[in-house]
This record gives structure tokens, sequence and C-alpha cells, in this order.
């Protein structure tokens, strides 16, 4: 299908409102939400029907002629199989009439991009890591979303309601004016909504084509760098040399002793067992809900901080250098794995990646993973061979310079912007060119270990001894790079 593109002058941006509805309204909700896992499980059997066939048949000795066919998965194809199937299959004829249309489609087009999204990782043309063949969505751990692309759909006038195909006038929990007076205005039209069951409430994102201009920052001549941590959640330097600190509001932390309390209370009723049938007492259900509600709390209070955080830094400066770290990795380190998650490392560079290009006229630069801010001294250039995690304070060797680890790295990250600006392709800039590092390290850990066997029939094997890489001693740069 054509991708939408808006208009020039134009962009795509969602607003976001929390739904109160009623009793009806939320059993609504929930119908139509089941009927889109419904349409996607279908789908998913439907096609991987005519697969199963086929490799059935070809144990058999069947011809690759005489094959069954494969059945296609655009969706088209899954729109009219499904209103074909639908009359007749006794899993939707007796109620598929009670909910929109658009519920139906909504399961078909994430079955259509999951067969996509499959077939495209196979064939390696898709980054990250491999996807295999779509599963089916259980009933009691699917997401509850459903989206609304025809029909009424609209911001009531009165700024406290929104009207949605089937499901009527639902009563929102915060106003709707932000959408309501550009719609008014003429400077937005609605596209399509979303509803979503998220955190113990109901939300519907409304995806409008919005006419926005960029928004000049305070200071557009200053580059900043962003040095991302456990302890103090961000140091900032500037390229004017001051350095500013964001603390860690630890979240996560302050609510562990409600969180245990409440996991106590709900470990002593009597919960779900799947293995014998076991339906949850009610009070299971009441205490369930209340450690719930102290997990979106804190949910709630880390997306809000984060959320001032970042249109903070990208309304400030000019440029923003941050690193391209490896969260998923840094997850894996079982001591820091709580605090690296509750910081939201990976938030951040998202909120800030979409926050400069369509609110603001700032450029982002995106530091290599591999290169050496903490080891590099931001006075004369010289790179540590080994600077461990525990020491916090840097202090360079050939300088004597003497500061925090944190703040050293984030000055580094803040020439950066220099360097990017001229070309060198140390970050990875949408406009600069990728060229060798000019710091002089490629990898943060240089030595490798041995393997403890030789594969035959592969190229490479043990590391011999005179091949295995070792840590040098701290090398002076050639033209360190300095601020502005």
């Amino acid at each position: 299908m054509k991708k939408f593109r808006p208009q020039p002058g134009f962009m795509v941006q969602a607003f976001r409102f929390a739904l109160d509805p009623n009793a009806a309204q939320e059993a609504a909700l929930r119908s139509h939400c089941g009927a889109a896992r419904a349409a996607y499980n279908w789908a998913v059997a439907w096609v991987e029907a005519s697969w199963w066939q086929r490799r059935a048949e070809e144990s058999y000795g069947i011809a690759e002629e005489a094959l069954t066919e494969w059945r296609p998965w655009s969706l088209p194809s899954l729109r009219k199989a499904f209103n074909e199937a639908k009359h007749t299959d006794p899993r939707f004829a007796g109620w598929w009439e009670e909910n929109s249309k658009e519920t139906y489609s909504t399961g078909l087009a994430n079955a259509s991009a999951a067969f996509d999204n499959y077939a495209k990782s196979k064939r390696g043309q898709r980054k990250g890591k491999r996807v295999g063949m779509p599963r089916f969505k259980s009933k009691r751990k699917a997401r509850l979303s459903c989206r609304f692309t025809t029909g009424t759909i609209r911001a009531d006038a009165d700024g406290r309601h929104v009207t949605l195909p089937r499901l009527g006038t639902i009563r929102t929990h915060e106003p709707t004016v932000k959408l309501l007076q550009r719609v008014q205005d003429g400077t937005a039209r609605i596209l399509s909504a979303t509803v979503r069951h998220e955190r113990g409430r109901w939300f519907v994102s409304f995806q409008a084509e919005v006419e926005r201009d960029l928004e000049r920052v305070a200071r557009p001549d200053v580059a900043v760098g962003i040095d991302l941590g456990i302890k103090t959640l961000a140091v900032m330097a500037d390229s004017t040399g001051e350095i500013r600190t964001a603390p860690n509001p630890n979240h996560y932390d302050a609510a562990r002793k409600q969180l245990r309390r409440a996991s106590r209370t709900v470990s002593r009723r009597r919960g779900p067992d799947r293995r014998t049938g076991q339906k949850p007492s009610r009070r299971w259900e009441k205490a369930n809900a209340r450690r719930n509600k102290v997990h979106h709390r804190v949910a709630n209070l880390r997306e809000d901080a984060l959320h001032k955080l970042t249109t903070a830094v990208a309304a400030e400066y000019g440029t923003i250098v941050v690193e391209d770290l490896n969260v998923a990795g840094m997850l894996r380190n079982r001591r820091l794995a709580r605090r690296i998650a509750d910081a939201g490392f990976g938030e951040i560079r998202r909120q800030l990646t979409y926050k400069t290009r369509q609110r603001h006229a700032t450029r982002i630069v995106m530091a290599d993973r591999w290169y050496p801010s903490s080891k590099t001294c931001s006075g004369c250039g010289v790179v540590k061979a080994k600077l461990p995690l525990h020491v916090r304070t840097y202090e360079c060797d050939a300088c004597h310079l003497v500061i925090d680890r944190d703040a050293n790295a984030a000055l580094n990250l803040a020439a950066l912007a220099a360097a990017a600006a001229t070309g060198t392709g140390v970050a990875g800039d949408q406009d600069t060119p990728q060229v060798s590092k000019p710091r002089g390290a490629d990898r943060k850990t240089c030595a490798t270990r041995p393997r403890r066997k030789a594969e035959t029939g592969r190229a490479g094997g043990a590391t011999l001894p005179h091949q295995r890489q070792t840590e040098t001693r701290d090398r002076p740069q050639a033209e360190p790079l300095t601020l502005w």
C-alpha cells in the first residue's frame, strides 16, 4: 500500500487523551479490541495453513507444480478472504456484526505487517534481530488496541467528549482543547483514531495532519553533549564550558517499599492457577489492582520527568550530541539492570530524536557506540587505555587534569559537534559522511579471548598468541578536538 505523506508545511502528530467510559462503553471497547485480536489470529492461521499443507505434500513426493498454491498475505487479499469467511465460519458468524468493520481491518493489517517483517528479516532486508513467524495472540496476554480510519471520528465541540464509529460519544478524562482548537482553525485534519487500554486506563490517540512551523531554539549557536548515568541522570556540558546536571529521580526505588507490601498482600490471596483452572478470588483481584496502581504511578512519573528534560534540552540548544548506547546489552548486567531500566536511557534518545526533527530547528548528532568519551581527556586529547567503572574521577597523566568522569565525557561529546560539522564522520548524523574515527580508538575494550577450540572448515579458528590484541599505554592525540 502507498504510504501517506503529509502536504508541504504539515506534519503528522498524535494527540492522546484519557477516556472515562461507562460500563457499557467499556464492554464495547473490549469487544472491539477482542475482534481485532480474533481477526489477526484468523489471518495467521489462514496463511500458515497453506505453508503446512505444502510441507505435507512435499513429504508425500508430490511434484512442485501440483503443490497447493501459496496464500497471499497482502491486506487486500486478507480482507477479501475474511469477508467471505466471516459469514460461514462459526468463530465469527454469530457476532461479527456487533463491531465496526475497522476492528477486523486492524487485525488483518497487523497480520499483513507481521508477515512482511518475517519475509524481509529472512531475506536480510530488515534491520535488527531476526524476526520469526507470526504467532497467535493470547486472549489473556494480548494488549487491547483497535484503530479506526473511516467513519465518524471527531473531538466534540464541548471539549470533553470524543465520537468514534459504533462506540458513540465517550467522555474524556481531560479536555481536548489542543486538538479541537486546531481543527476549528483549519490547521489540523484528523486522519485516524486508536483506542488502547494501558496502565489501567483507556486512551484514545488521534493521528492528525497538523500545520506546524519549526520553533527557534534559545541558543542556536551552542552545542551540548549529554552523558547519561545512574547516580546523575544526565550531565550536560555545552560548547561555552558550562556544565549542568539533571538528578536521577529514582522513581522505582522510591516506590519499592510500597511495592513490597502490595506484593506481599497479593501473594497471601488465592490467585489464578492455569494448571488447575483455579479462578482468582475477589480479594486477590483487588490486591492486584492496588499493586498495579503503584506500578502505573511509577511509569507515569518517569514518563513525565523524561518529557520535561528532553523538551527543555531540545528547546535551548542548536546542536545536541548523545551517545549511541547499547541499552539492551547494558540490561544484561544484573547488578545495574534495575537502575538502568528505571533511568530510561533508550527513551531519552527516542524523545530527543523526534523532538529535534519535528518541533525545533535543532541538529542531533549520534556519537558512535565505541567512541571513548570517558577515557579521553577533554583538555589535551590523551586516551587512557583503561578506566574502570568504579573510578568516578578522571585524572590525566599528560596534562594533570582532574575532573569528574561524567563531566569529562560530556565535554568530549560537546566537542564532537564541531567535528561533525566539519565532516569528520565521528557521529552518526544523517548529513555526515562515515569516515574513520579521529580519537584513535575503534573499540572501548580491545582485549580478546582466544577460542577454546579451533573450528575446522571455517576461516579463522583459534587465535594464535602473536595475534592476540592487547591494550596499549596512553596514546596522545595528534590534533585534539577542542570546544569553540
